[in-house]
């Protein structure tokens, strides 16, 4: 895959069902476009906890009572690593009236994972900085649950086969062990149906507060292989 350098920061936020290989464009993008990075809401909280900051303790407070994790927190997660990369104002704070101004900077350039996953949360990281892309990836729902019916796992390892598309080398069997793949607990239909009914509920009014923004870009496809010639055509354009 050959690399292209961008022009320009991009502040990308990527918006799927679940199923339909958001974390694959990901990987795909970051290879493209190596001033891209991923920044995750959930591996920065995940760390925050396990290095015992401030912040960190602060959440697993509220993860230890069952409680969601505030947004607030999340964006002071989200704007402490972006200040920390010095992609924004080290001056920048949640309690800012107006936006942190982001740098210029190609290298400033990430892809925002996790976070928002609601119209309300988008409002408050419109405040924190602005996003200048959101893609909505579109799969046909009879293909995302197809996909899953033929998704196996070695639970030991997380990696994940799938029998139409990247089949294990013998049927049943982890490539790199030999153990035995399995099913998800949750990989049935009639769970998958549910989780994708709600995601298309919440997000909604997320893609429509975008849309009004004028920074949403929505591409269809029956697969990744589909799907990602467009966004590179897109970024391309967009970025470089």
């Amino acid at each position: 895959m050959s690399t292209k350098e961008f022009k320009r920061a991009a502040r990308i936020i990527l918006v799927g069902a679940p199923g339909v290989g958001k974390g694959t464009q990901a990987e795909r993008l970051m290879k493209r476009y190596p001033q891209l990075s991923a920044v995750s809401s959930g591996d920065l909280l995940r760390e925050g906890v396990r290095n015992r900051t401030p912040l960190g303790l602060e959440a697993e407070a509220f993860i230890k009572a069952g409680n969601l994790v505030p947004d607030e927190m999340i964006l002071r997660l989200i704007l402490d690593k972006l200040k920390s990369n010095r992609w924004v104002s080290t001056q920048s704070s949640v309690t800012d009236p107006s936006p942190a101004q982001p740098s210029k900077n190609p290298s400033a350039s990430f892809i925002l994972d996790g976070f928002p996953r609601t119209s309300t949360q988008a409002a408050r990281l419109d405040s924190l900085i602005p996003i200048n892309l959101v893609v909505s990836l579109i799969t046909p729902v009879n293909i995302i649950l197809s996909r899953i019916a033929s998704r196996w796992v070695h639970a030991p390892s997380g990696r994940v086969y799938n029998t139409d598309f990247n089949a294990p080398k013998v049927p049943g069997k982890d490539d790199i062990t030999g153990e035995p793949l399995t099913k998800r607990a949750d990989d049935d239909e009639e769970t998958w149906k549910q989780r994708l009914k709600k995601f298309d509920e919440t997000s909604q009014p997320l893609l429509d507060h975008y849309d009004r923004k004028n920074v949403l870009w929505t591409v269809k496809g029956n697969s990744s292989n589909e799907i990602t010639p467009k966004l590179f055509q897109e970024l391309d354009s967009r970025f470089a």
